[in-house]
């Protein structure tokens, strides 16, 4: 008899593949993120301007623009580390439609930033982070996926504080981007709930399909023919032609009657 041996790294290899690659576009965006400041920073420039600036023209170009310009070191850090956690969990978790929420995630948010918001140029990557994190925990919630009600879990316990940012507290802070973005994070989660990984049901959980009852002639009743005049059917046994009623169940014979079973 013959046996199998499997190597138990069969399997971690490719969960290690998979989240190497769920990191590498995260850690791409953060890179140009800090190129960009650093180029400020060397150069002495001032990119500011390139921000959204809402119900402005010109400032639509701050919906693509804006999320890659930050105002200071302070404020590039505090969104290096979300950036890369919760977008290497929407591709490691959902990857099937992470570039799509990703992509989906900065246009609405920021188009919606560009018609409600304030008369000011509007910086920063914080409304894409409002809005993976509430894509990720929505997501985990509708789906009633253990692994994915884990991760909500997850969400809420590092970034739970993030919900004070929707409040218009400090006036230098765009709580504009942060509603708008949890908005669209909210929205995006309940558009995508049929794609991705999905909760397994099992077989209590399938309800039983009803059966139509099969069309065709009754048993112990003869054929239904085509009616006659007064809504009866006709079938031709006995001695004469012979009535015979559905409703009443009485056989009649022309002539004479006979007592139906």
């Amino acid at each position: 008899m013959m046996t199998e041996m499997h190597d138990p790294h069969e399997k971690v290899v490719p969960e290690r593949l998979k989240f190497i690659k769920s990191l590498m576009f995260p850690a791409v965006f953060v890179l140009l993120i800090w190129i960009v400041k650093t180029t400020e920073l060397v150069f002495d420039l001032e990119f500011y301007s390139w921000g959204l600036f809402p119900q402005k023209l010109d400032g639509l170009r701050g919906i693509v623009f804006s999320p890659f310009i930050h105002g200071d070191f302070s404020h590039l850090i505090s969104n290096t580390f979300p950036l890369l956690l919760l977008g290497s969990a929407l591709f490691y978790f959902y990857r099937d439609v992470a570039f799509r929420v990703l992509l989906l995630s900065v246009l609405i948010t920021g188009l919606w930033v560009w018609v409600l918001g304030r008369p000011s140029y509007h910086i920063g990557a914080s409304g894409i982070i409002y809005s993976l994190a509430a894509f990720l925990f929505v997501s985990g919630v509708i789906r009633r996926h253990p692994r994915l009600m884990a991760l909500s879990l997850l969400v809420v316990f590092l970034y739970g504080g993030m919900v004070w940012g929707v409040f218009p507290v400090q006036e230098r802070v765009s709580w504009e981007s942060h509603l708008m973005g949890m908005l669209s994070g909210i929205m995006l989660a309940f558009f995508y709930r049929s794609h991705g990984p999905q909760r397994k049901k099992y077989s209590w959980e399938l309800e039983p399909e009803e059966e139509e009852p099969a069309e065709g002639p009754v048993p112990g009743l003869p054929a239904r023919q085509p009616a006659d005049s007064d809504g009866s059917g006709i079938t031709h046994t006995g001695t004469g032609p012979v009535e015979y009623s559905y409703r009443e169940g009485l056989v009649k014979t022309r002539g004479n009657r006979q007592a139906g079973k």
